[in-house]
């Protein structure tokens, strides 16, 4: 029997990324040699103090539904955290706590987006960016910035993308999956042009803020832009700088008129994020801070030494990356010199030949790139990297 699924549910695709990490666990439980490098989540553990702070709220008894936009004290602590890192000031009715980014994000579309709106996405871009959108019936304008830009769109890009139907700008820096990270300067720029454009919200998605080390601090689009304060949403959360992915847990902050009508969606559907996450949450934005410089400093290690294998490859070239735990080399002349189709093809020889796991560009907007994720250990990543230098020197 077939059932007729939903026109908008068929407009969107599998998350890639999800489906390369869960082939790979595929084929290492039927005992194959598999390294992933497709996963986007730490592979370190939760600091201890995070997960004691957890266990303490199972003890005292915290296992209750919280308000739909989180405990006070987590708002607190986001709001706290905002100042100290952003210099930017919320009150409590401009936060909303949800099960991770990707739910506020999600939360966003669903209030703002009808049929037949338009969402600026920069590509590169994370897979959700495009297809949350569409779920909501909208429609995906992409700017592509390749590395003759290092992966940043310009002014001019986004002036010629917007029209009287763009409701959604979505920004992302560090960037999933190139690792570029925006200037202060160069976010300053692009609200120059979206001051025009009263109609636009912008939503700035800062997940990978503390995995920086691009030459310039990490700068949000909202502290470039405080003219544009009143129809800019921050998006962060714990996941990827504090190792928490599986706790989901993320934030946003914003106009009071909108978070107000997210917390309506969330409560339509999942309500709160769970009450323990968030006990472990304030534990991560009110704790010391150096299990996060920590964290950084391996990513940057692995970071500089994928980036010098990959340039060791004949017909490889990769934009170093500021920040994130990716990195998007250009497979393109790769490709024409083995004379295959595309990234799909690449990725699907090097998991059968090399057995390494990597995300295609197409799943980025990208194709003819590869995005590695290079948070594994070292020793990890030094085979992984022999393994391809074979397959493709």
């Amino acid at each position: 029997m077939s059932i007729d699924l939903s026109r908008r549910i068929n407009r969107i695709k599998a998350s890639a990324t999800m489906a390369v990490t869960a082939l790979a666990a595929q084929l290492r439980a039927e005992g194959k040699d598999v390294i992933g490098l497709g996963a986007g989540e730490p592979d370190f553990d939760t600091p201890s103090h995070i997960k004691e702070a957890a266990m303490q709220a199972i003890r005292d008894g915290h296992t209750k539904y919280t308000e739909v936009g989180g405990t006070a004290e987590l708002k607190q602590a986001v709001i706290d955290k905002y100042a100290r890192d952003n210099d930017l000031q919320y009150v409590p009715d401009q936060i909303i706590v949800s099960a991770g980014a990707k739910q506020c994000i999600f939360n966003l579309c669903q209030i703002l987006l009808d049929d037949g709106d338009e969402v600026i996405v920069p590509a590169p871009y994370w897979v959700s960016y495009h297809d949350i959108p569409r779920l909501c019936g909208a429609r995906v304008t992409e700017m592509f910035a390749g590395p003759g830009q290092h992966f940043r769109i310009t002014p001019d890009q986004l002036a010629a993308s917007i029209s009287d139907r763009t409701r959604l700008v979505l920004l992302n820096s560090p960037c999933n999956p190139t690792g570029a990270v925006y200037t202060r300067d160069e976010l300053a720029a692009l609200g120059e042009v979206l001051l025009e454009h009263e109609q636009v919200v912008v939503a700035t998605d800062d997940i990978y803020e503390h995995i920086c080390w691009a030459d310039e601090p990490f700068c949000s689009f909202a502290t470039a832009n405080p003219a544009l304060r009143d129809r800019t949403v921050v998006i962060n959360g714990v996941s990827k700088a504090y190792a928490m992915t599986g706790w989901r847990i993320g934030y946003a902050a914003g106009p009071v008129e909108l978070v107000a009508a997210m917390k309506k969606v969330q409560g339509q559907s999942t309500t709160n994020a769970a009450s323990v996450s968030q006990a472990a949450a304030v534990a991560a934005l009110q704790g010391e801070q150096q299990c996060v410089a920590a964290m950084t400093a391996e990513f940057r290690e692995r970071h500089d030494y994928v980036l010098q294998q990959l340039e060791s490859i004949p017909d490889v070239h990769c934009e170093p990356a500021g920040g994130t735990f990716y990195l998007f080399p250009d497979m393109r002349r790769l490709i024409r010199r083995l004379e295959m189709e595309d990234d799909l093809e690449l990725t699907r020889h090097l998991l059968d030949e090399a057995g390494v796991a990597l995300v295609g560009g197409s799943a980025f907007g990208a194709p003819g790139f590869v995005r590695i994720s290079y948070a594994t250990a070292l020793t990890k990543l030094e085979t992984a990297m022999d393994r391809l230098k074979v397959a493709l020197g």
